[in-house]
């Protein structure tokens, strides 16, 4: 009897952070989000001329480029600095693996999500197309399930660091808005986005992948539902990040052959 009540008593702990770290994403947002056309008027002479419905996009971009920033240094750290995920730090499968500040993050993160998508819905297509909402959703779909069952986590920060570009195409954003497409800040953000989406969507989409792989039979441990979903989600994200990619190639080579010819 002990024993359940404090399984019982644990379980509706970690339930009460889940809901605590989700209302704080949500909450963060309209901060964010609020804070962002507050800075901005003071900080932007152009802010104010803007329309109302790109004043709306630039605050919302505003708080997807701080949730980016959060879970891109929370995963790296997670993933790399901490001892969660290291082979020989633990005895249980690397699959299984969870603690509360990972769960805080996917909380944050579905809070963002759930944000994010909401305004997108609200105001499509203006904010984005259906794309977007199959982004989010299938985003939204395998965090949850990662939080719930405490299995898969390792992948989830994996696709969780990918956000690391969001402020890279975020800026580029502004700076066309601002008039600033010509501008060498626009050119170094293209060539940033490029390596980055290189790196953090590409190369680690293909680390990804090798990495299950080789835990397969461990990913064969992870609940059905769960098993599906990795297996099917991951390369639907993979295939909208190479085909993002293919765009931002373009644009980058469009952008690099307009400063050529000016000089």
């Amino acid at each position: 009897m002990a024993v359940s009540v404090t399984d019982y008593v644990s379980t509706s702990t970690k339930q009460s952070h889940w809901l605590v770290s989700i209302f704080s994403g949500i909450i963060v947002c309209i901060i964010i989000y609020k804070l962002t056309g507050y800075i901005s008027l003071l900080c932007f002479k152009g802010y104010g001329k803007l329309s109302s419905a790109v004043k709306v996009e630039w605050n919302n971009r505003g708080f997807s480029t701080f949730h980016a920033l959060i879970v891109a240094f929370a995963s790296l750290y997670l993933l790399l600095l901490s001892d969660e995920f290291d082979e020989k730090s633990h005895g249980d499968l690397i699959i299984s693996r969870t603690s509360t500040l990972s769960d805080m993050l996917l909380g944050f993160s579905l809070g963002y999500f759930l944000s994010d998508l909401a305004m997108i819905l609200w105001l499509f297509p203006a904010l984005g197309g259906l794309e977007y909402v199959l982004h989010h959703g299938l985003s939204m779909s395998s965090i949850l399930l990662s939080l719930i069952s405490g299995q898969a986590r390792i992948y989830i920060l994996m696709v969780l660091f990918s956000e690391s570009t969001t402020p890279f195409v975020n800026l580029r954003w502004y700076l066309d808005v601002a008039g600033q497409k010509n501008s060498k800040l626009y050119t170094y953000n293209g060539i940033a986005l490029f390596l980055g989406w290189l790196v953090a969507r590409i190369f680690l989409f293909i680390f990804f992948f090798a990495h299950m792989f080789s835990h397969f039979d461990q990913v064969k441990k992870i609940f059905p539902f769960g098993f599906y979903n990795l297996l099917v989600v991951s390369p639907v994200l993979a295939i909208m990040n190479v085909f993002w990619f293919w765009k931002i190639v373009r644009g980058l080579l469009k952008t690099l052959s307009k400063a050529r010819h000016k000089h």
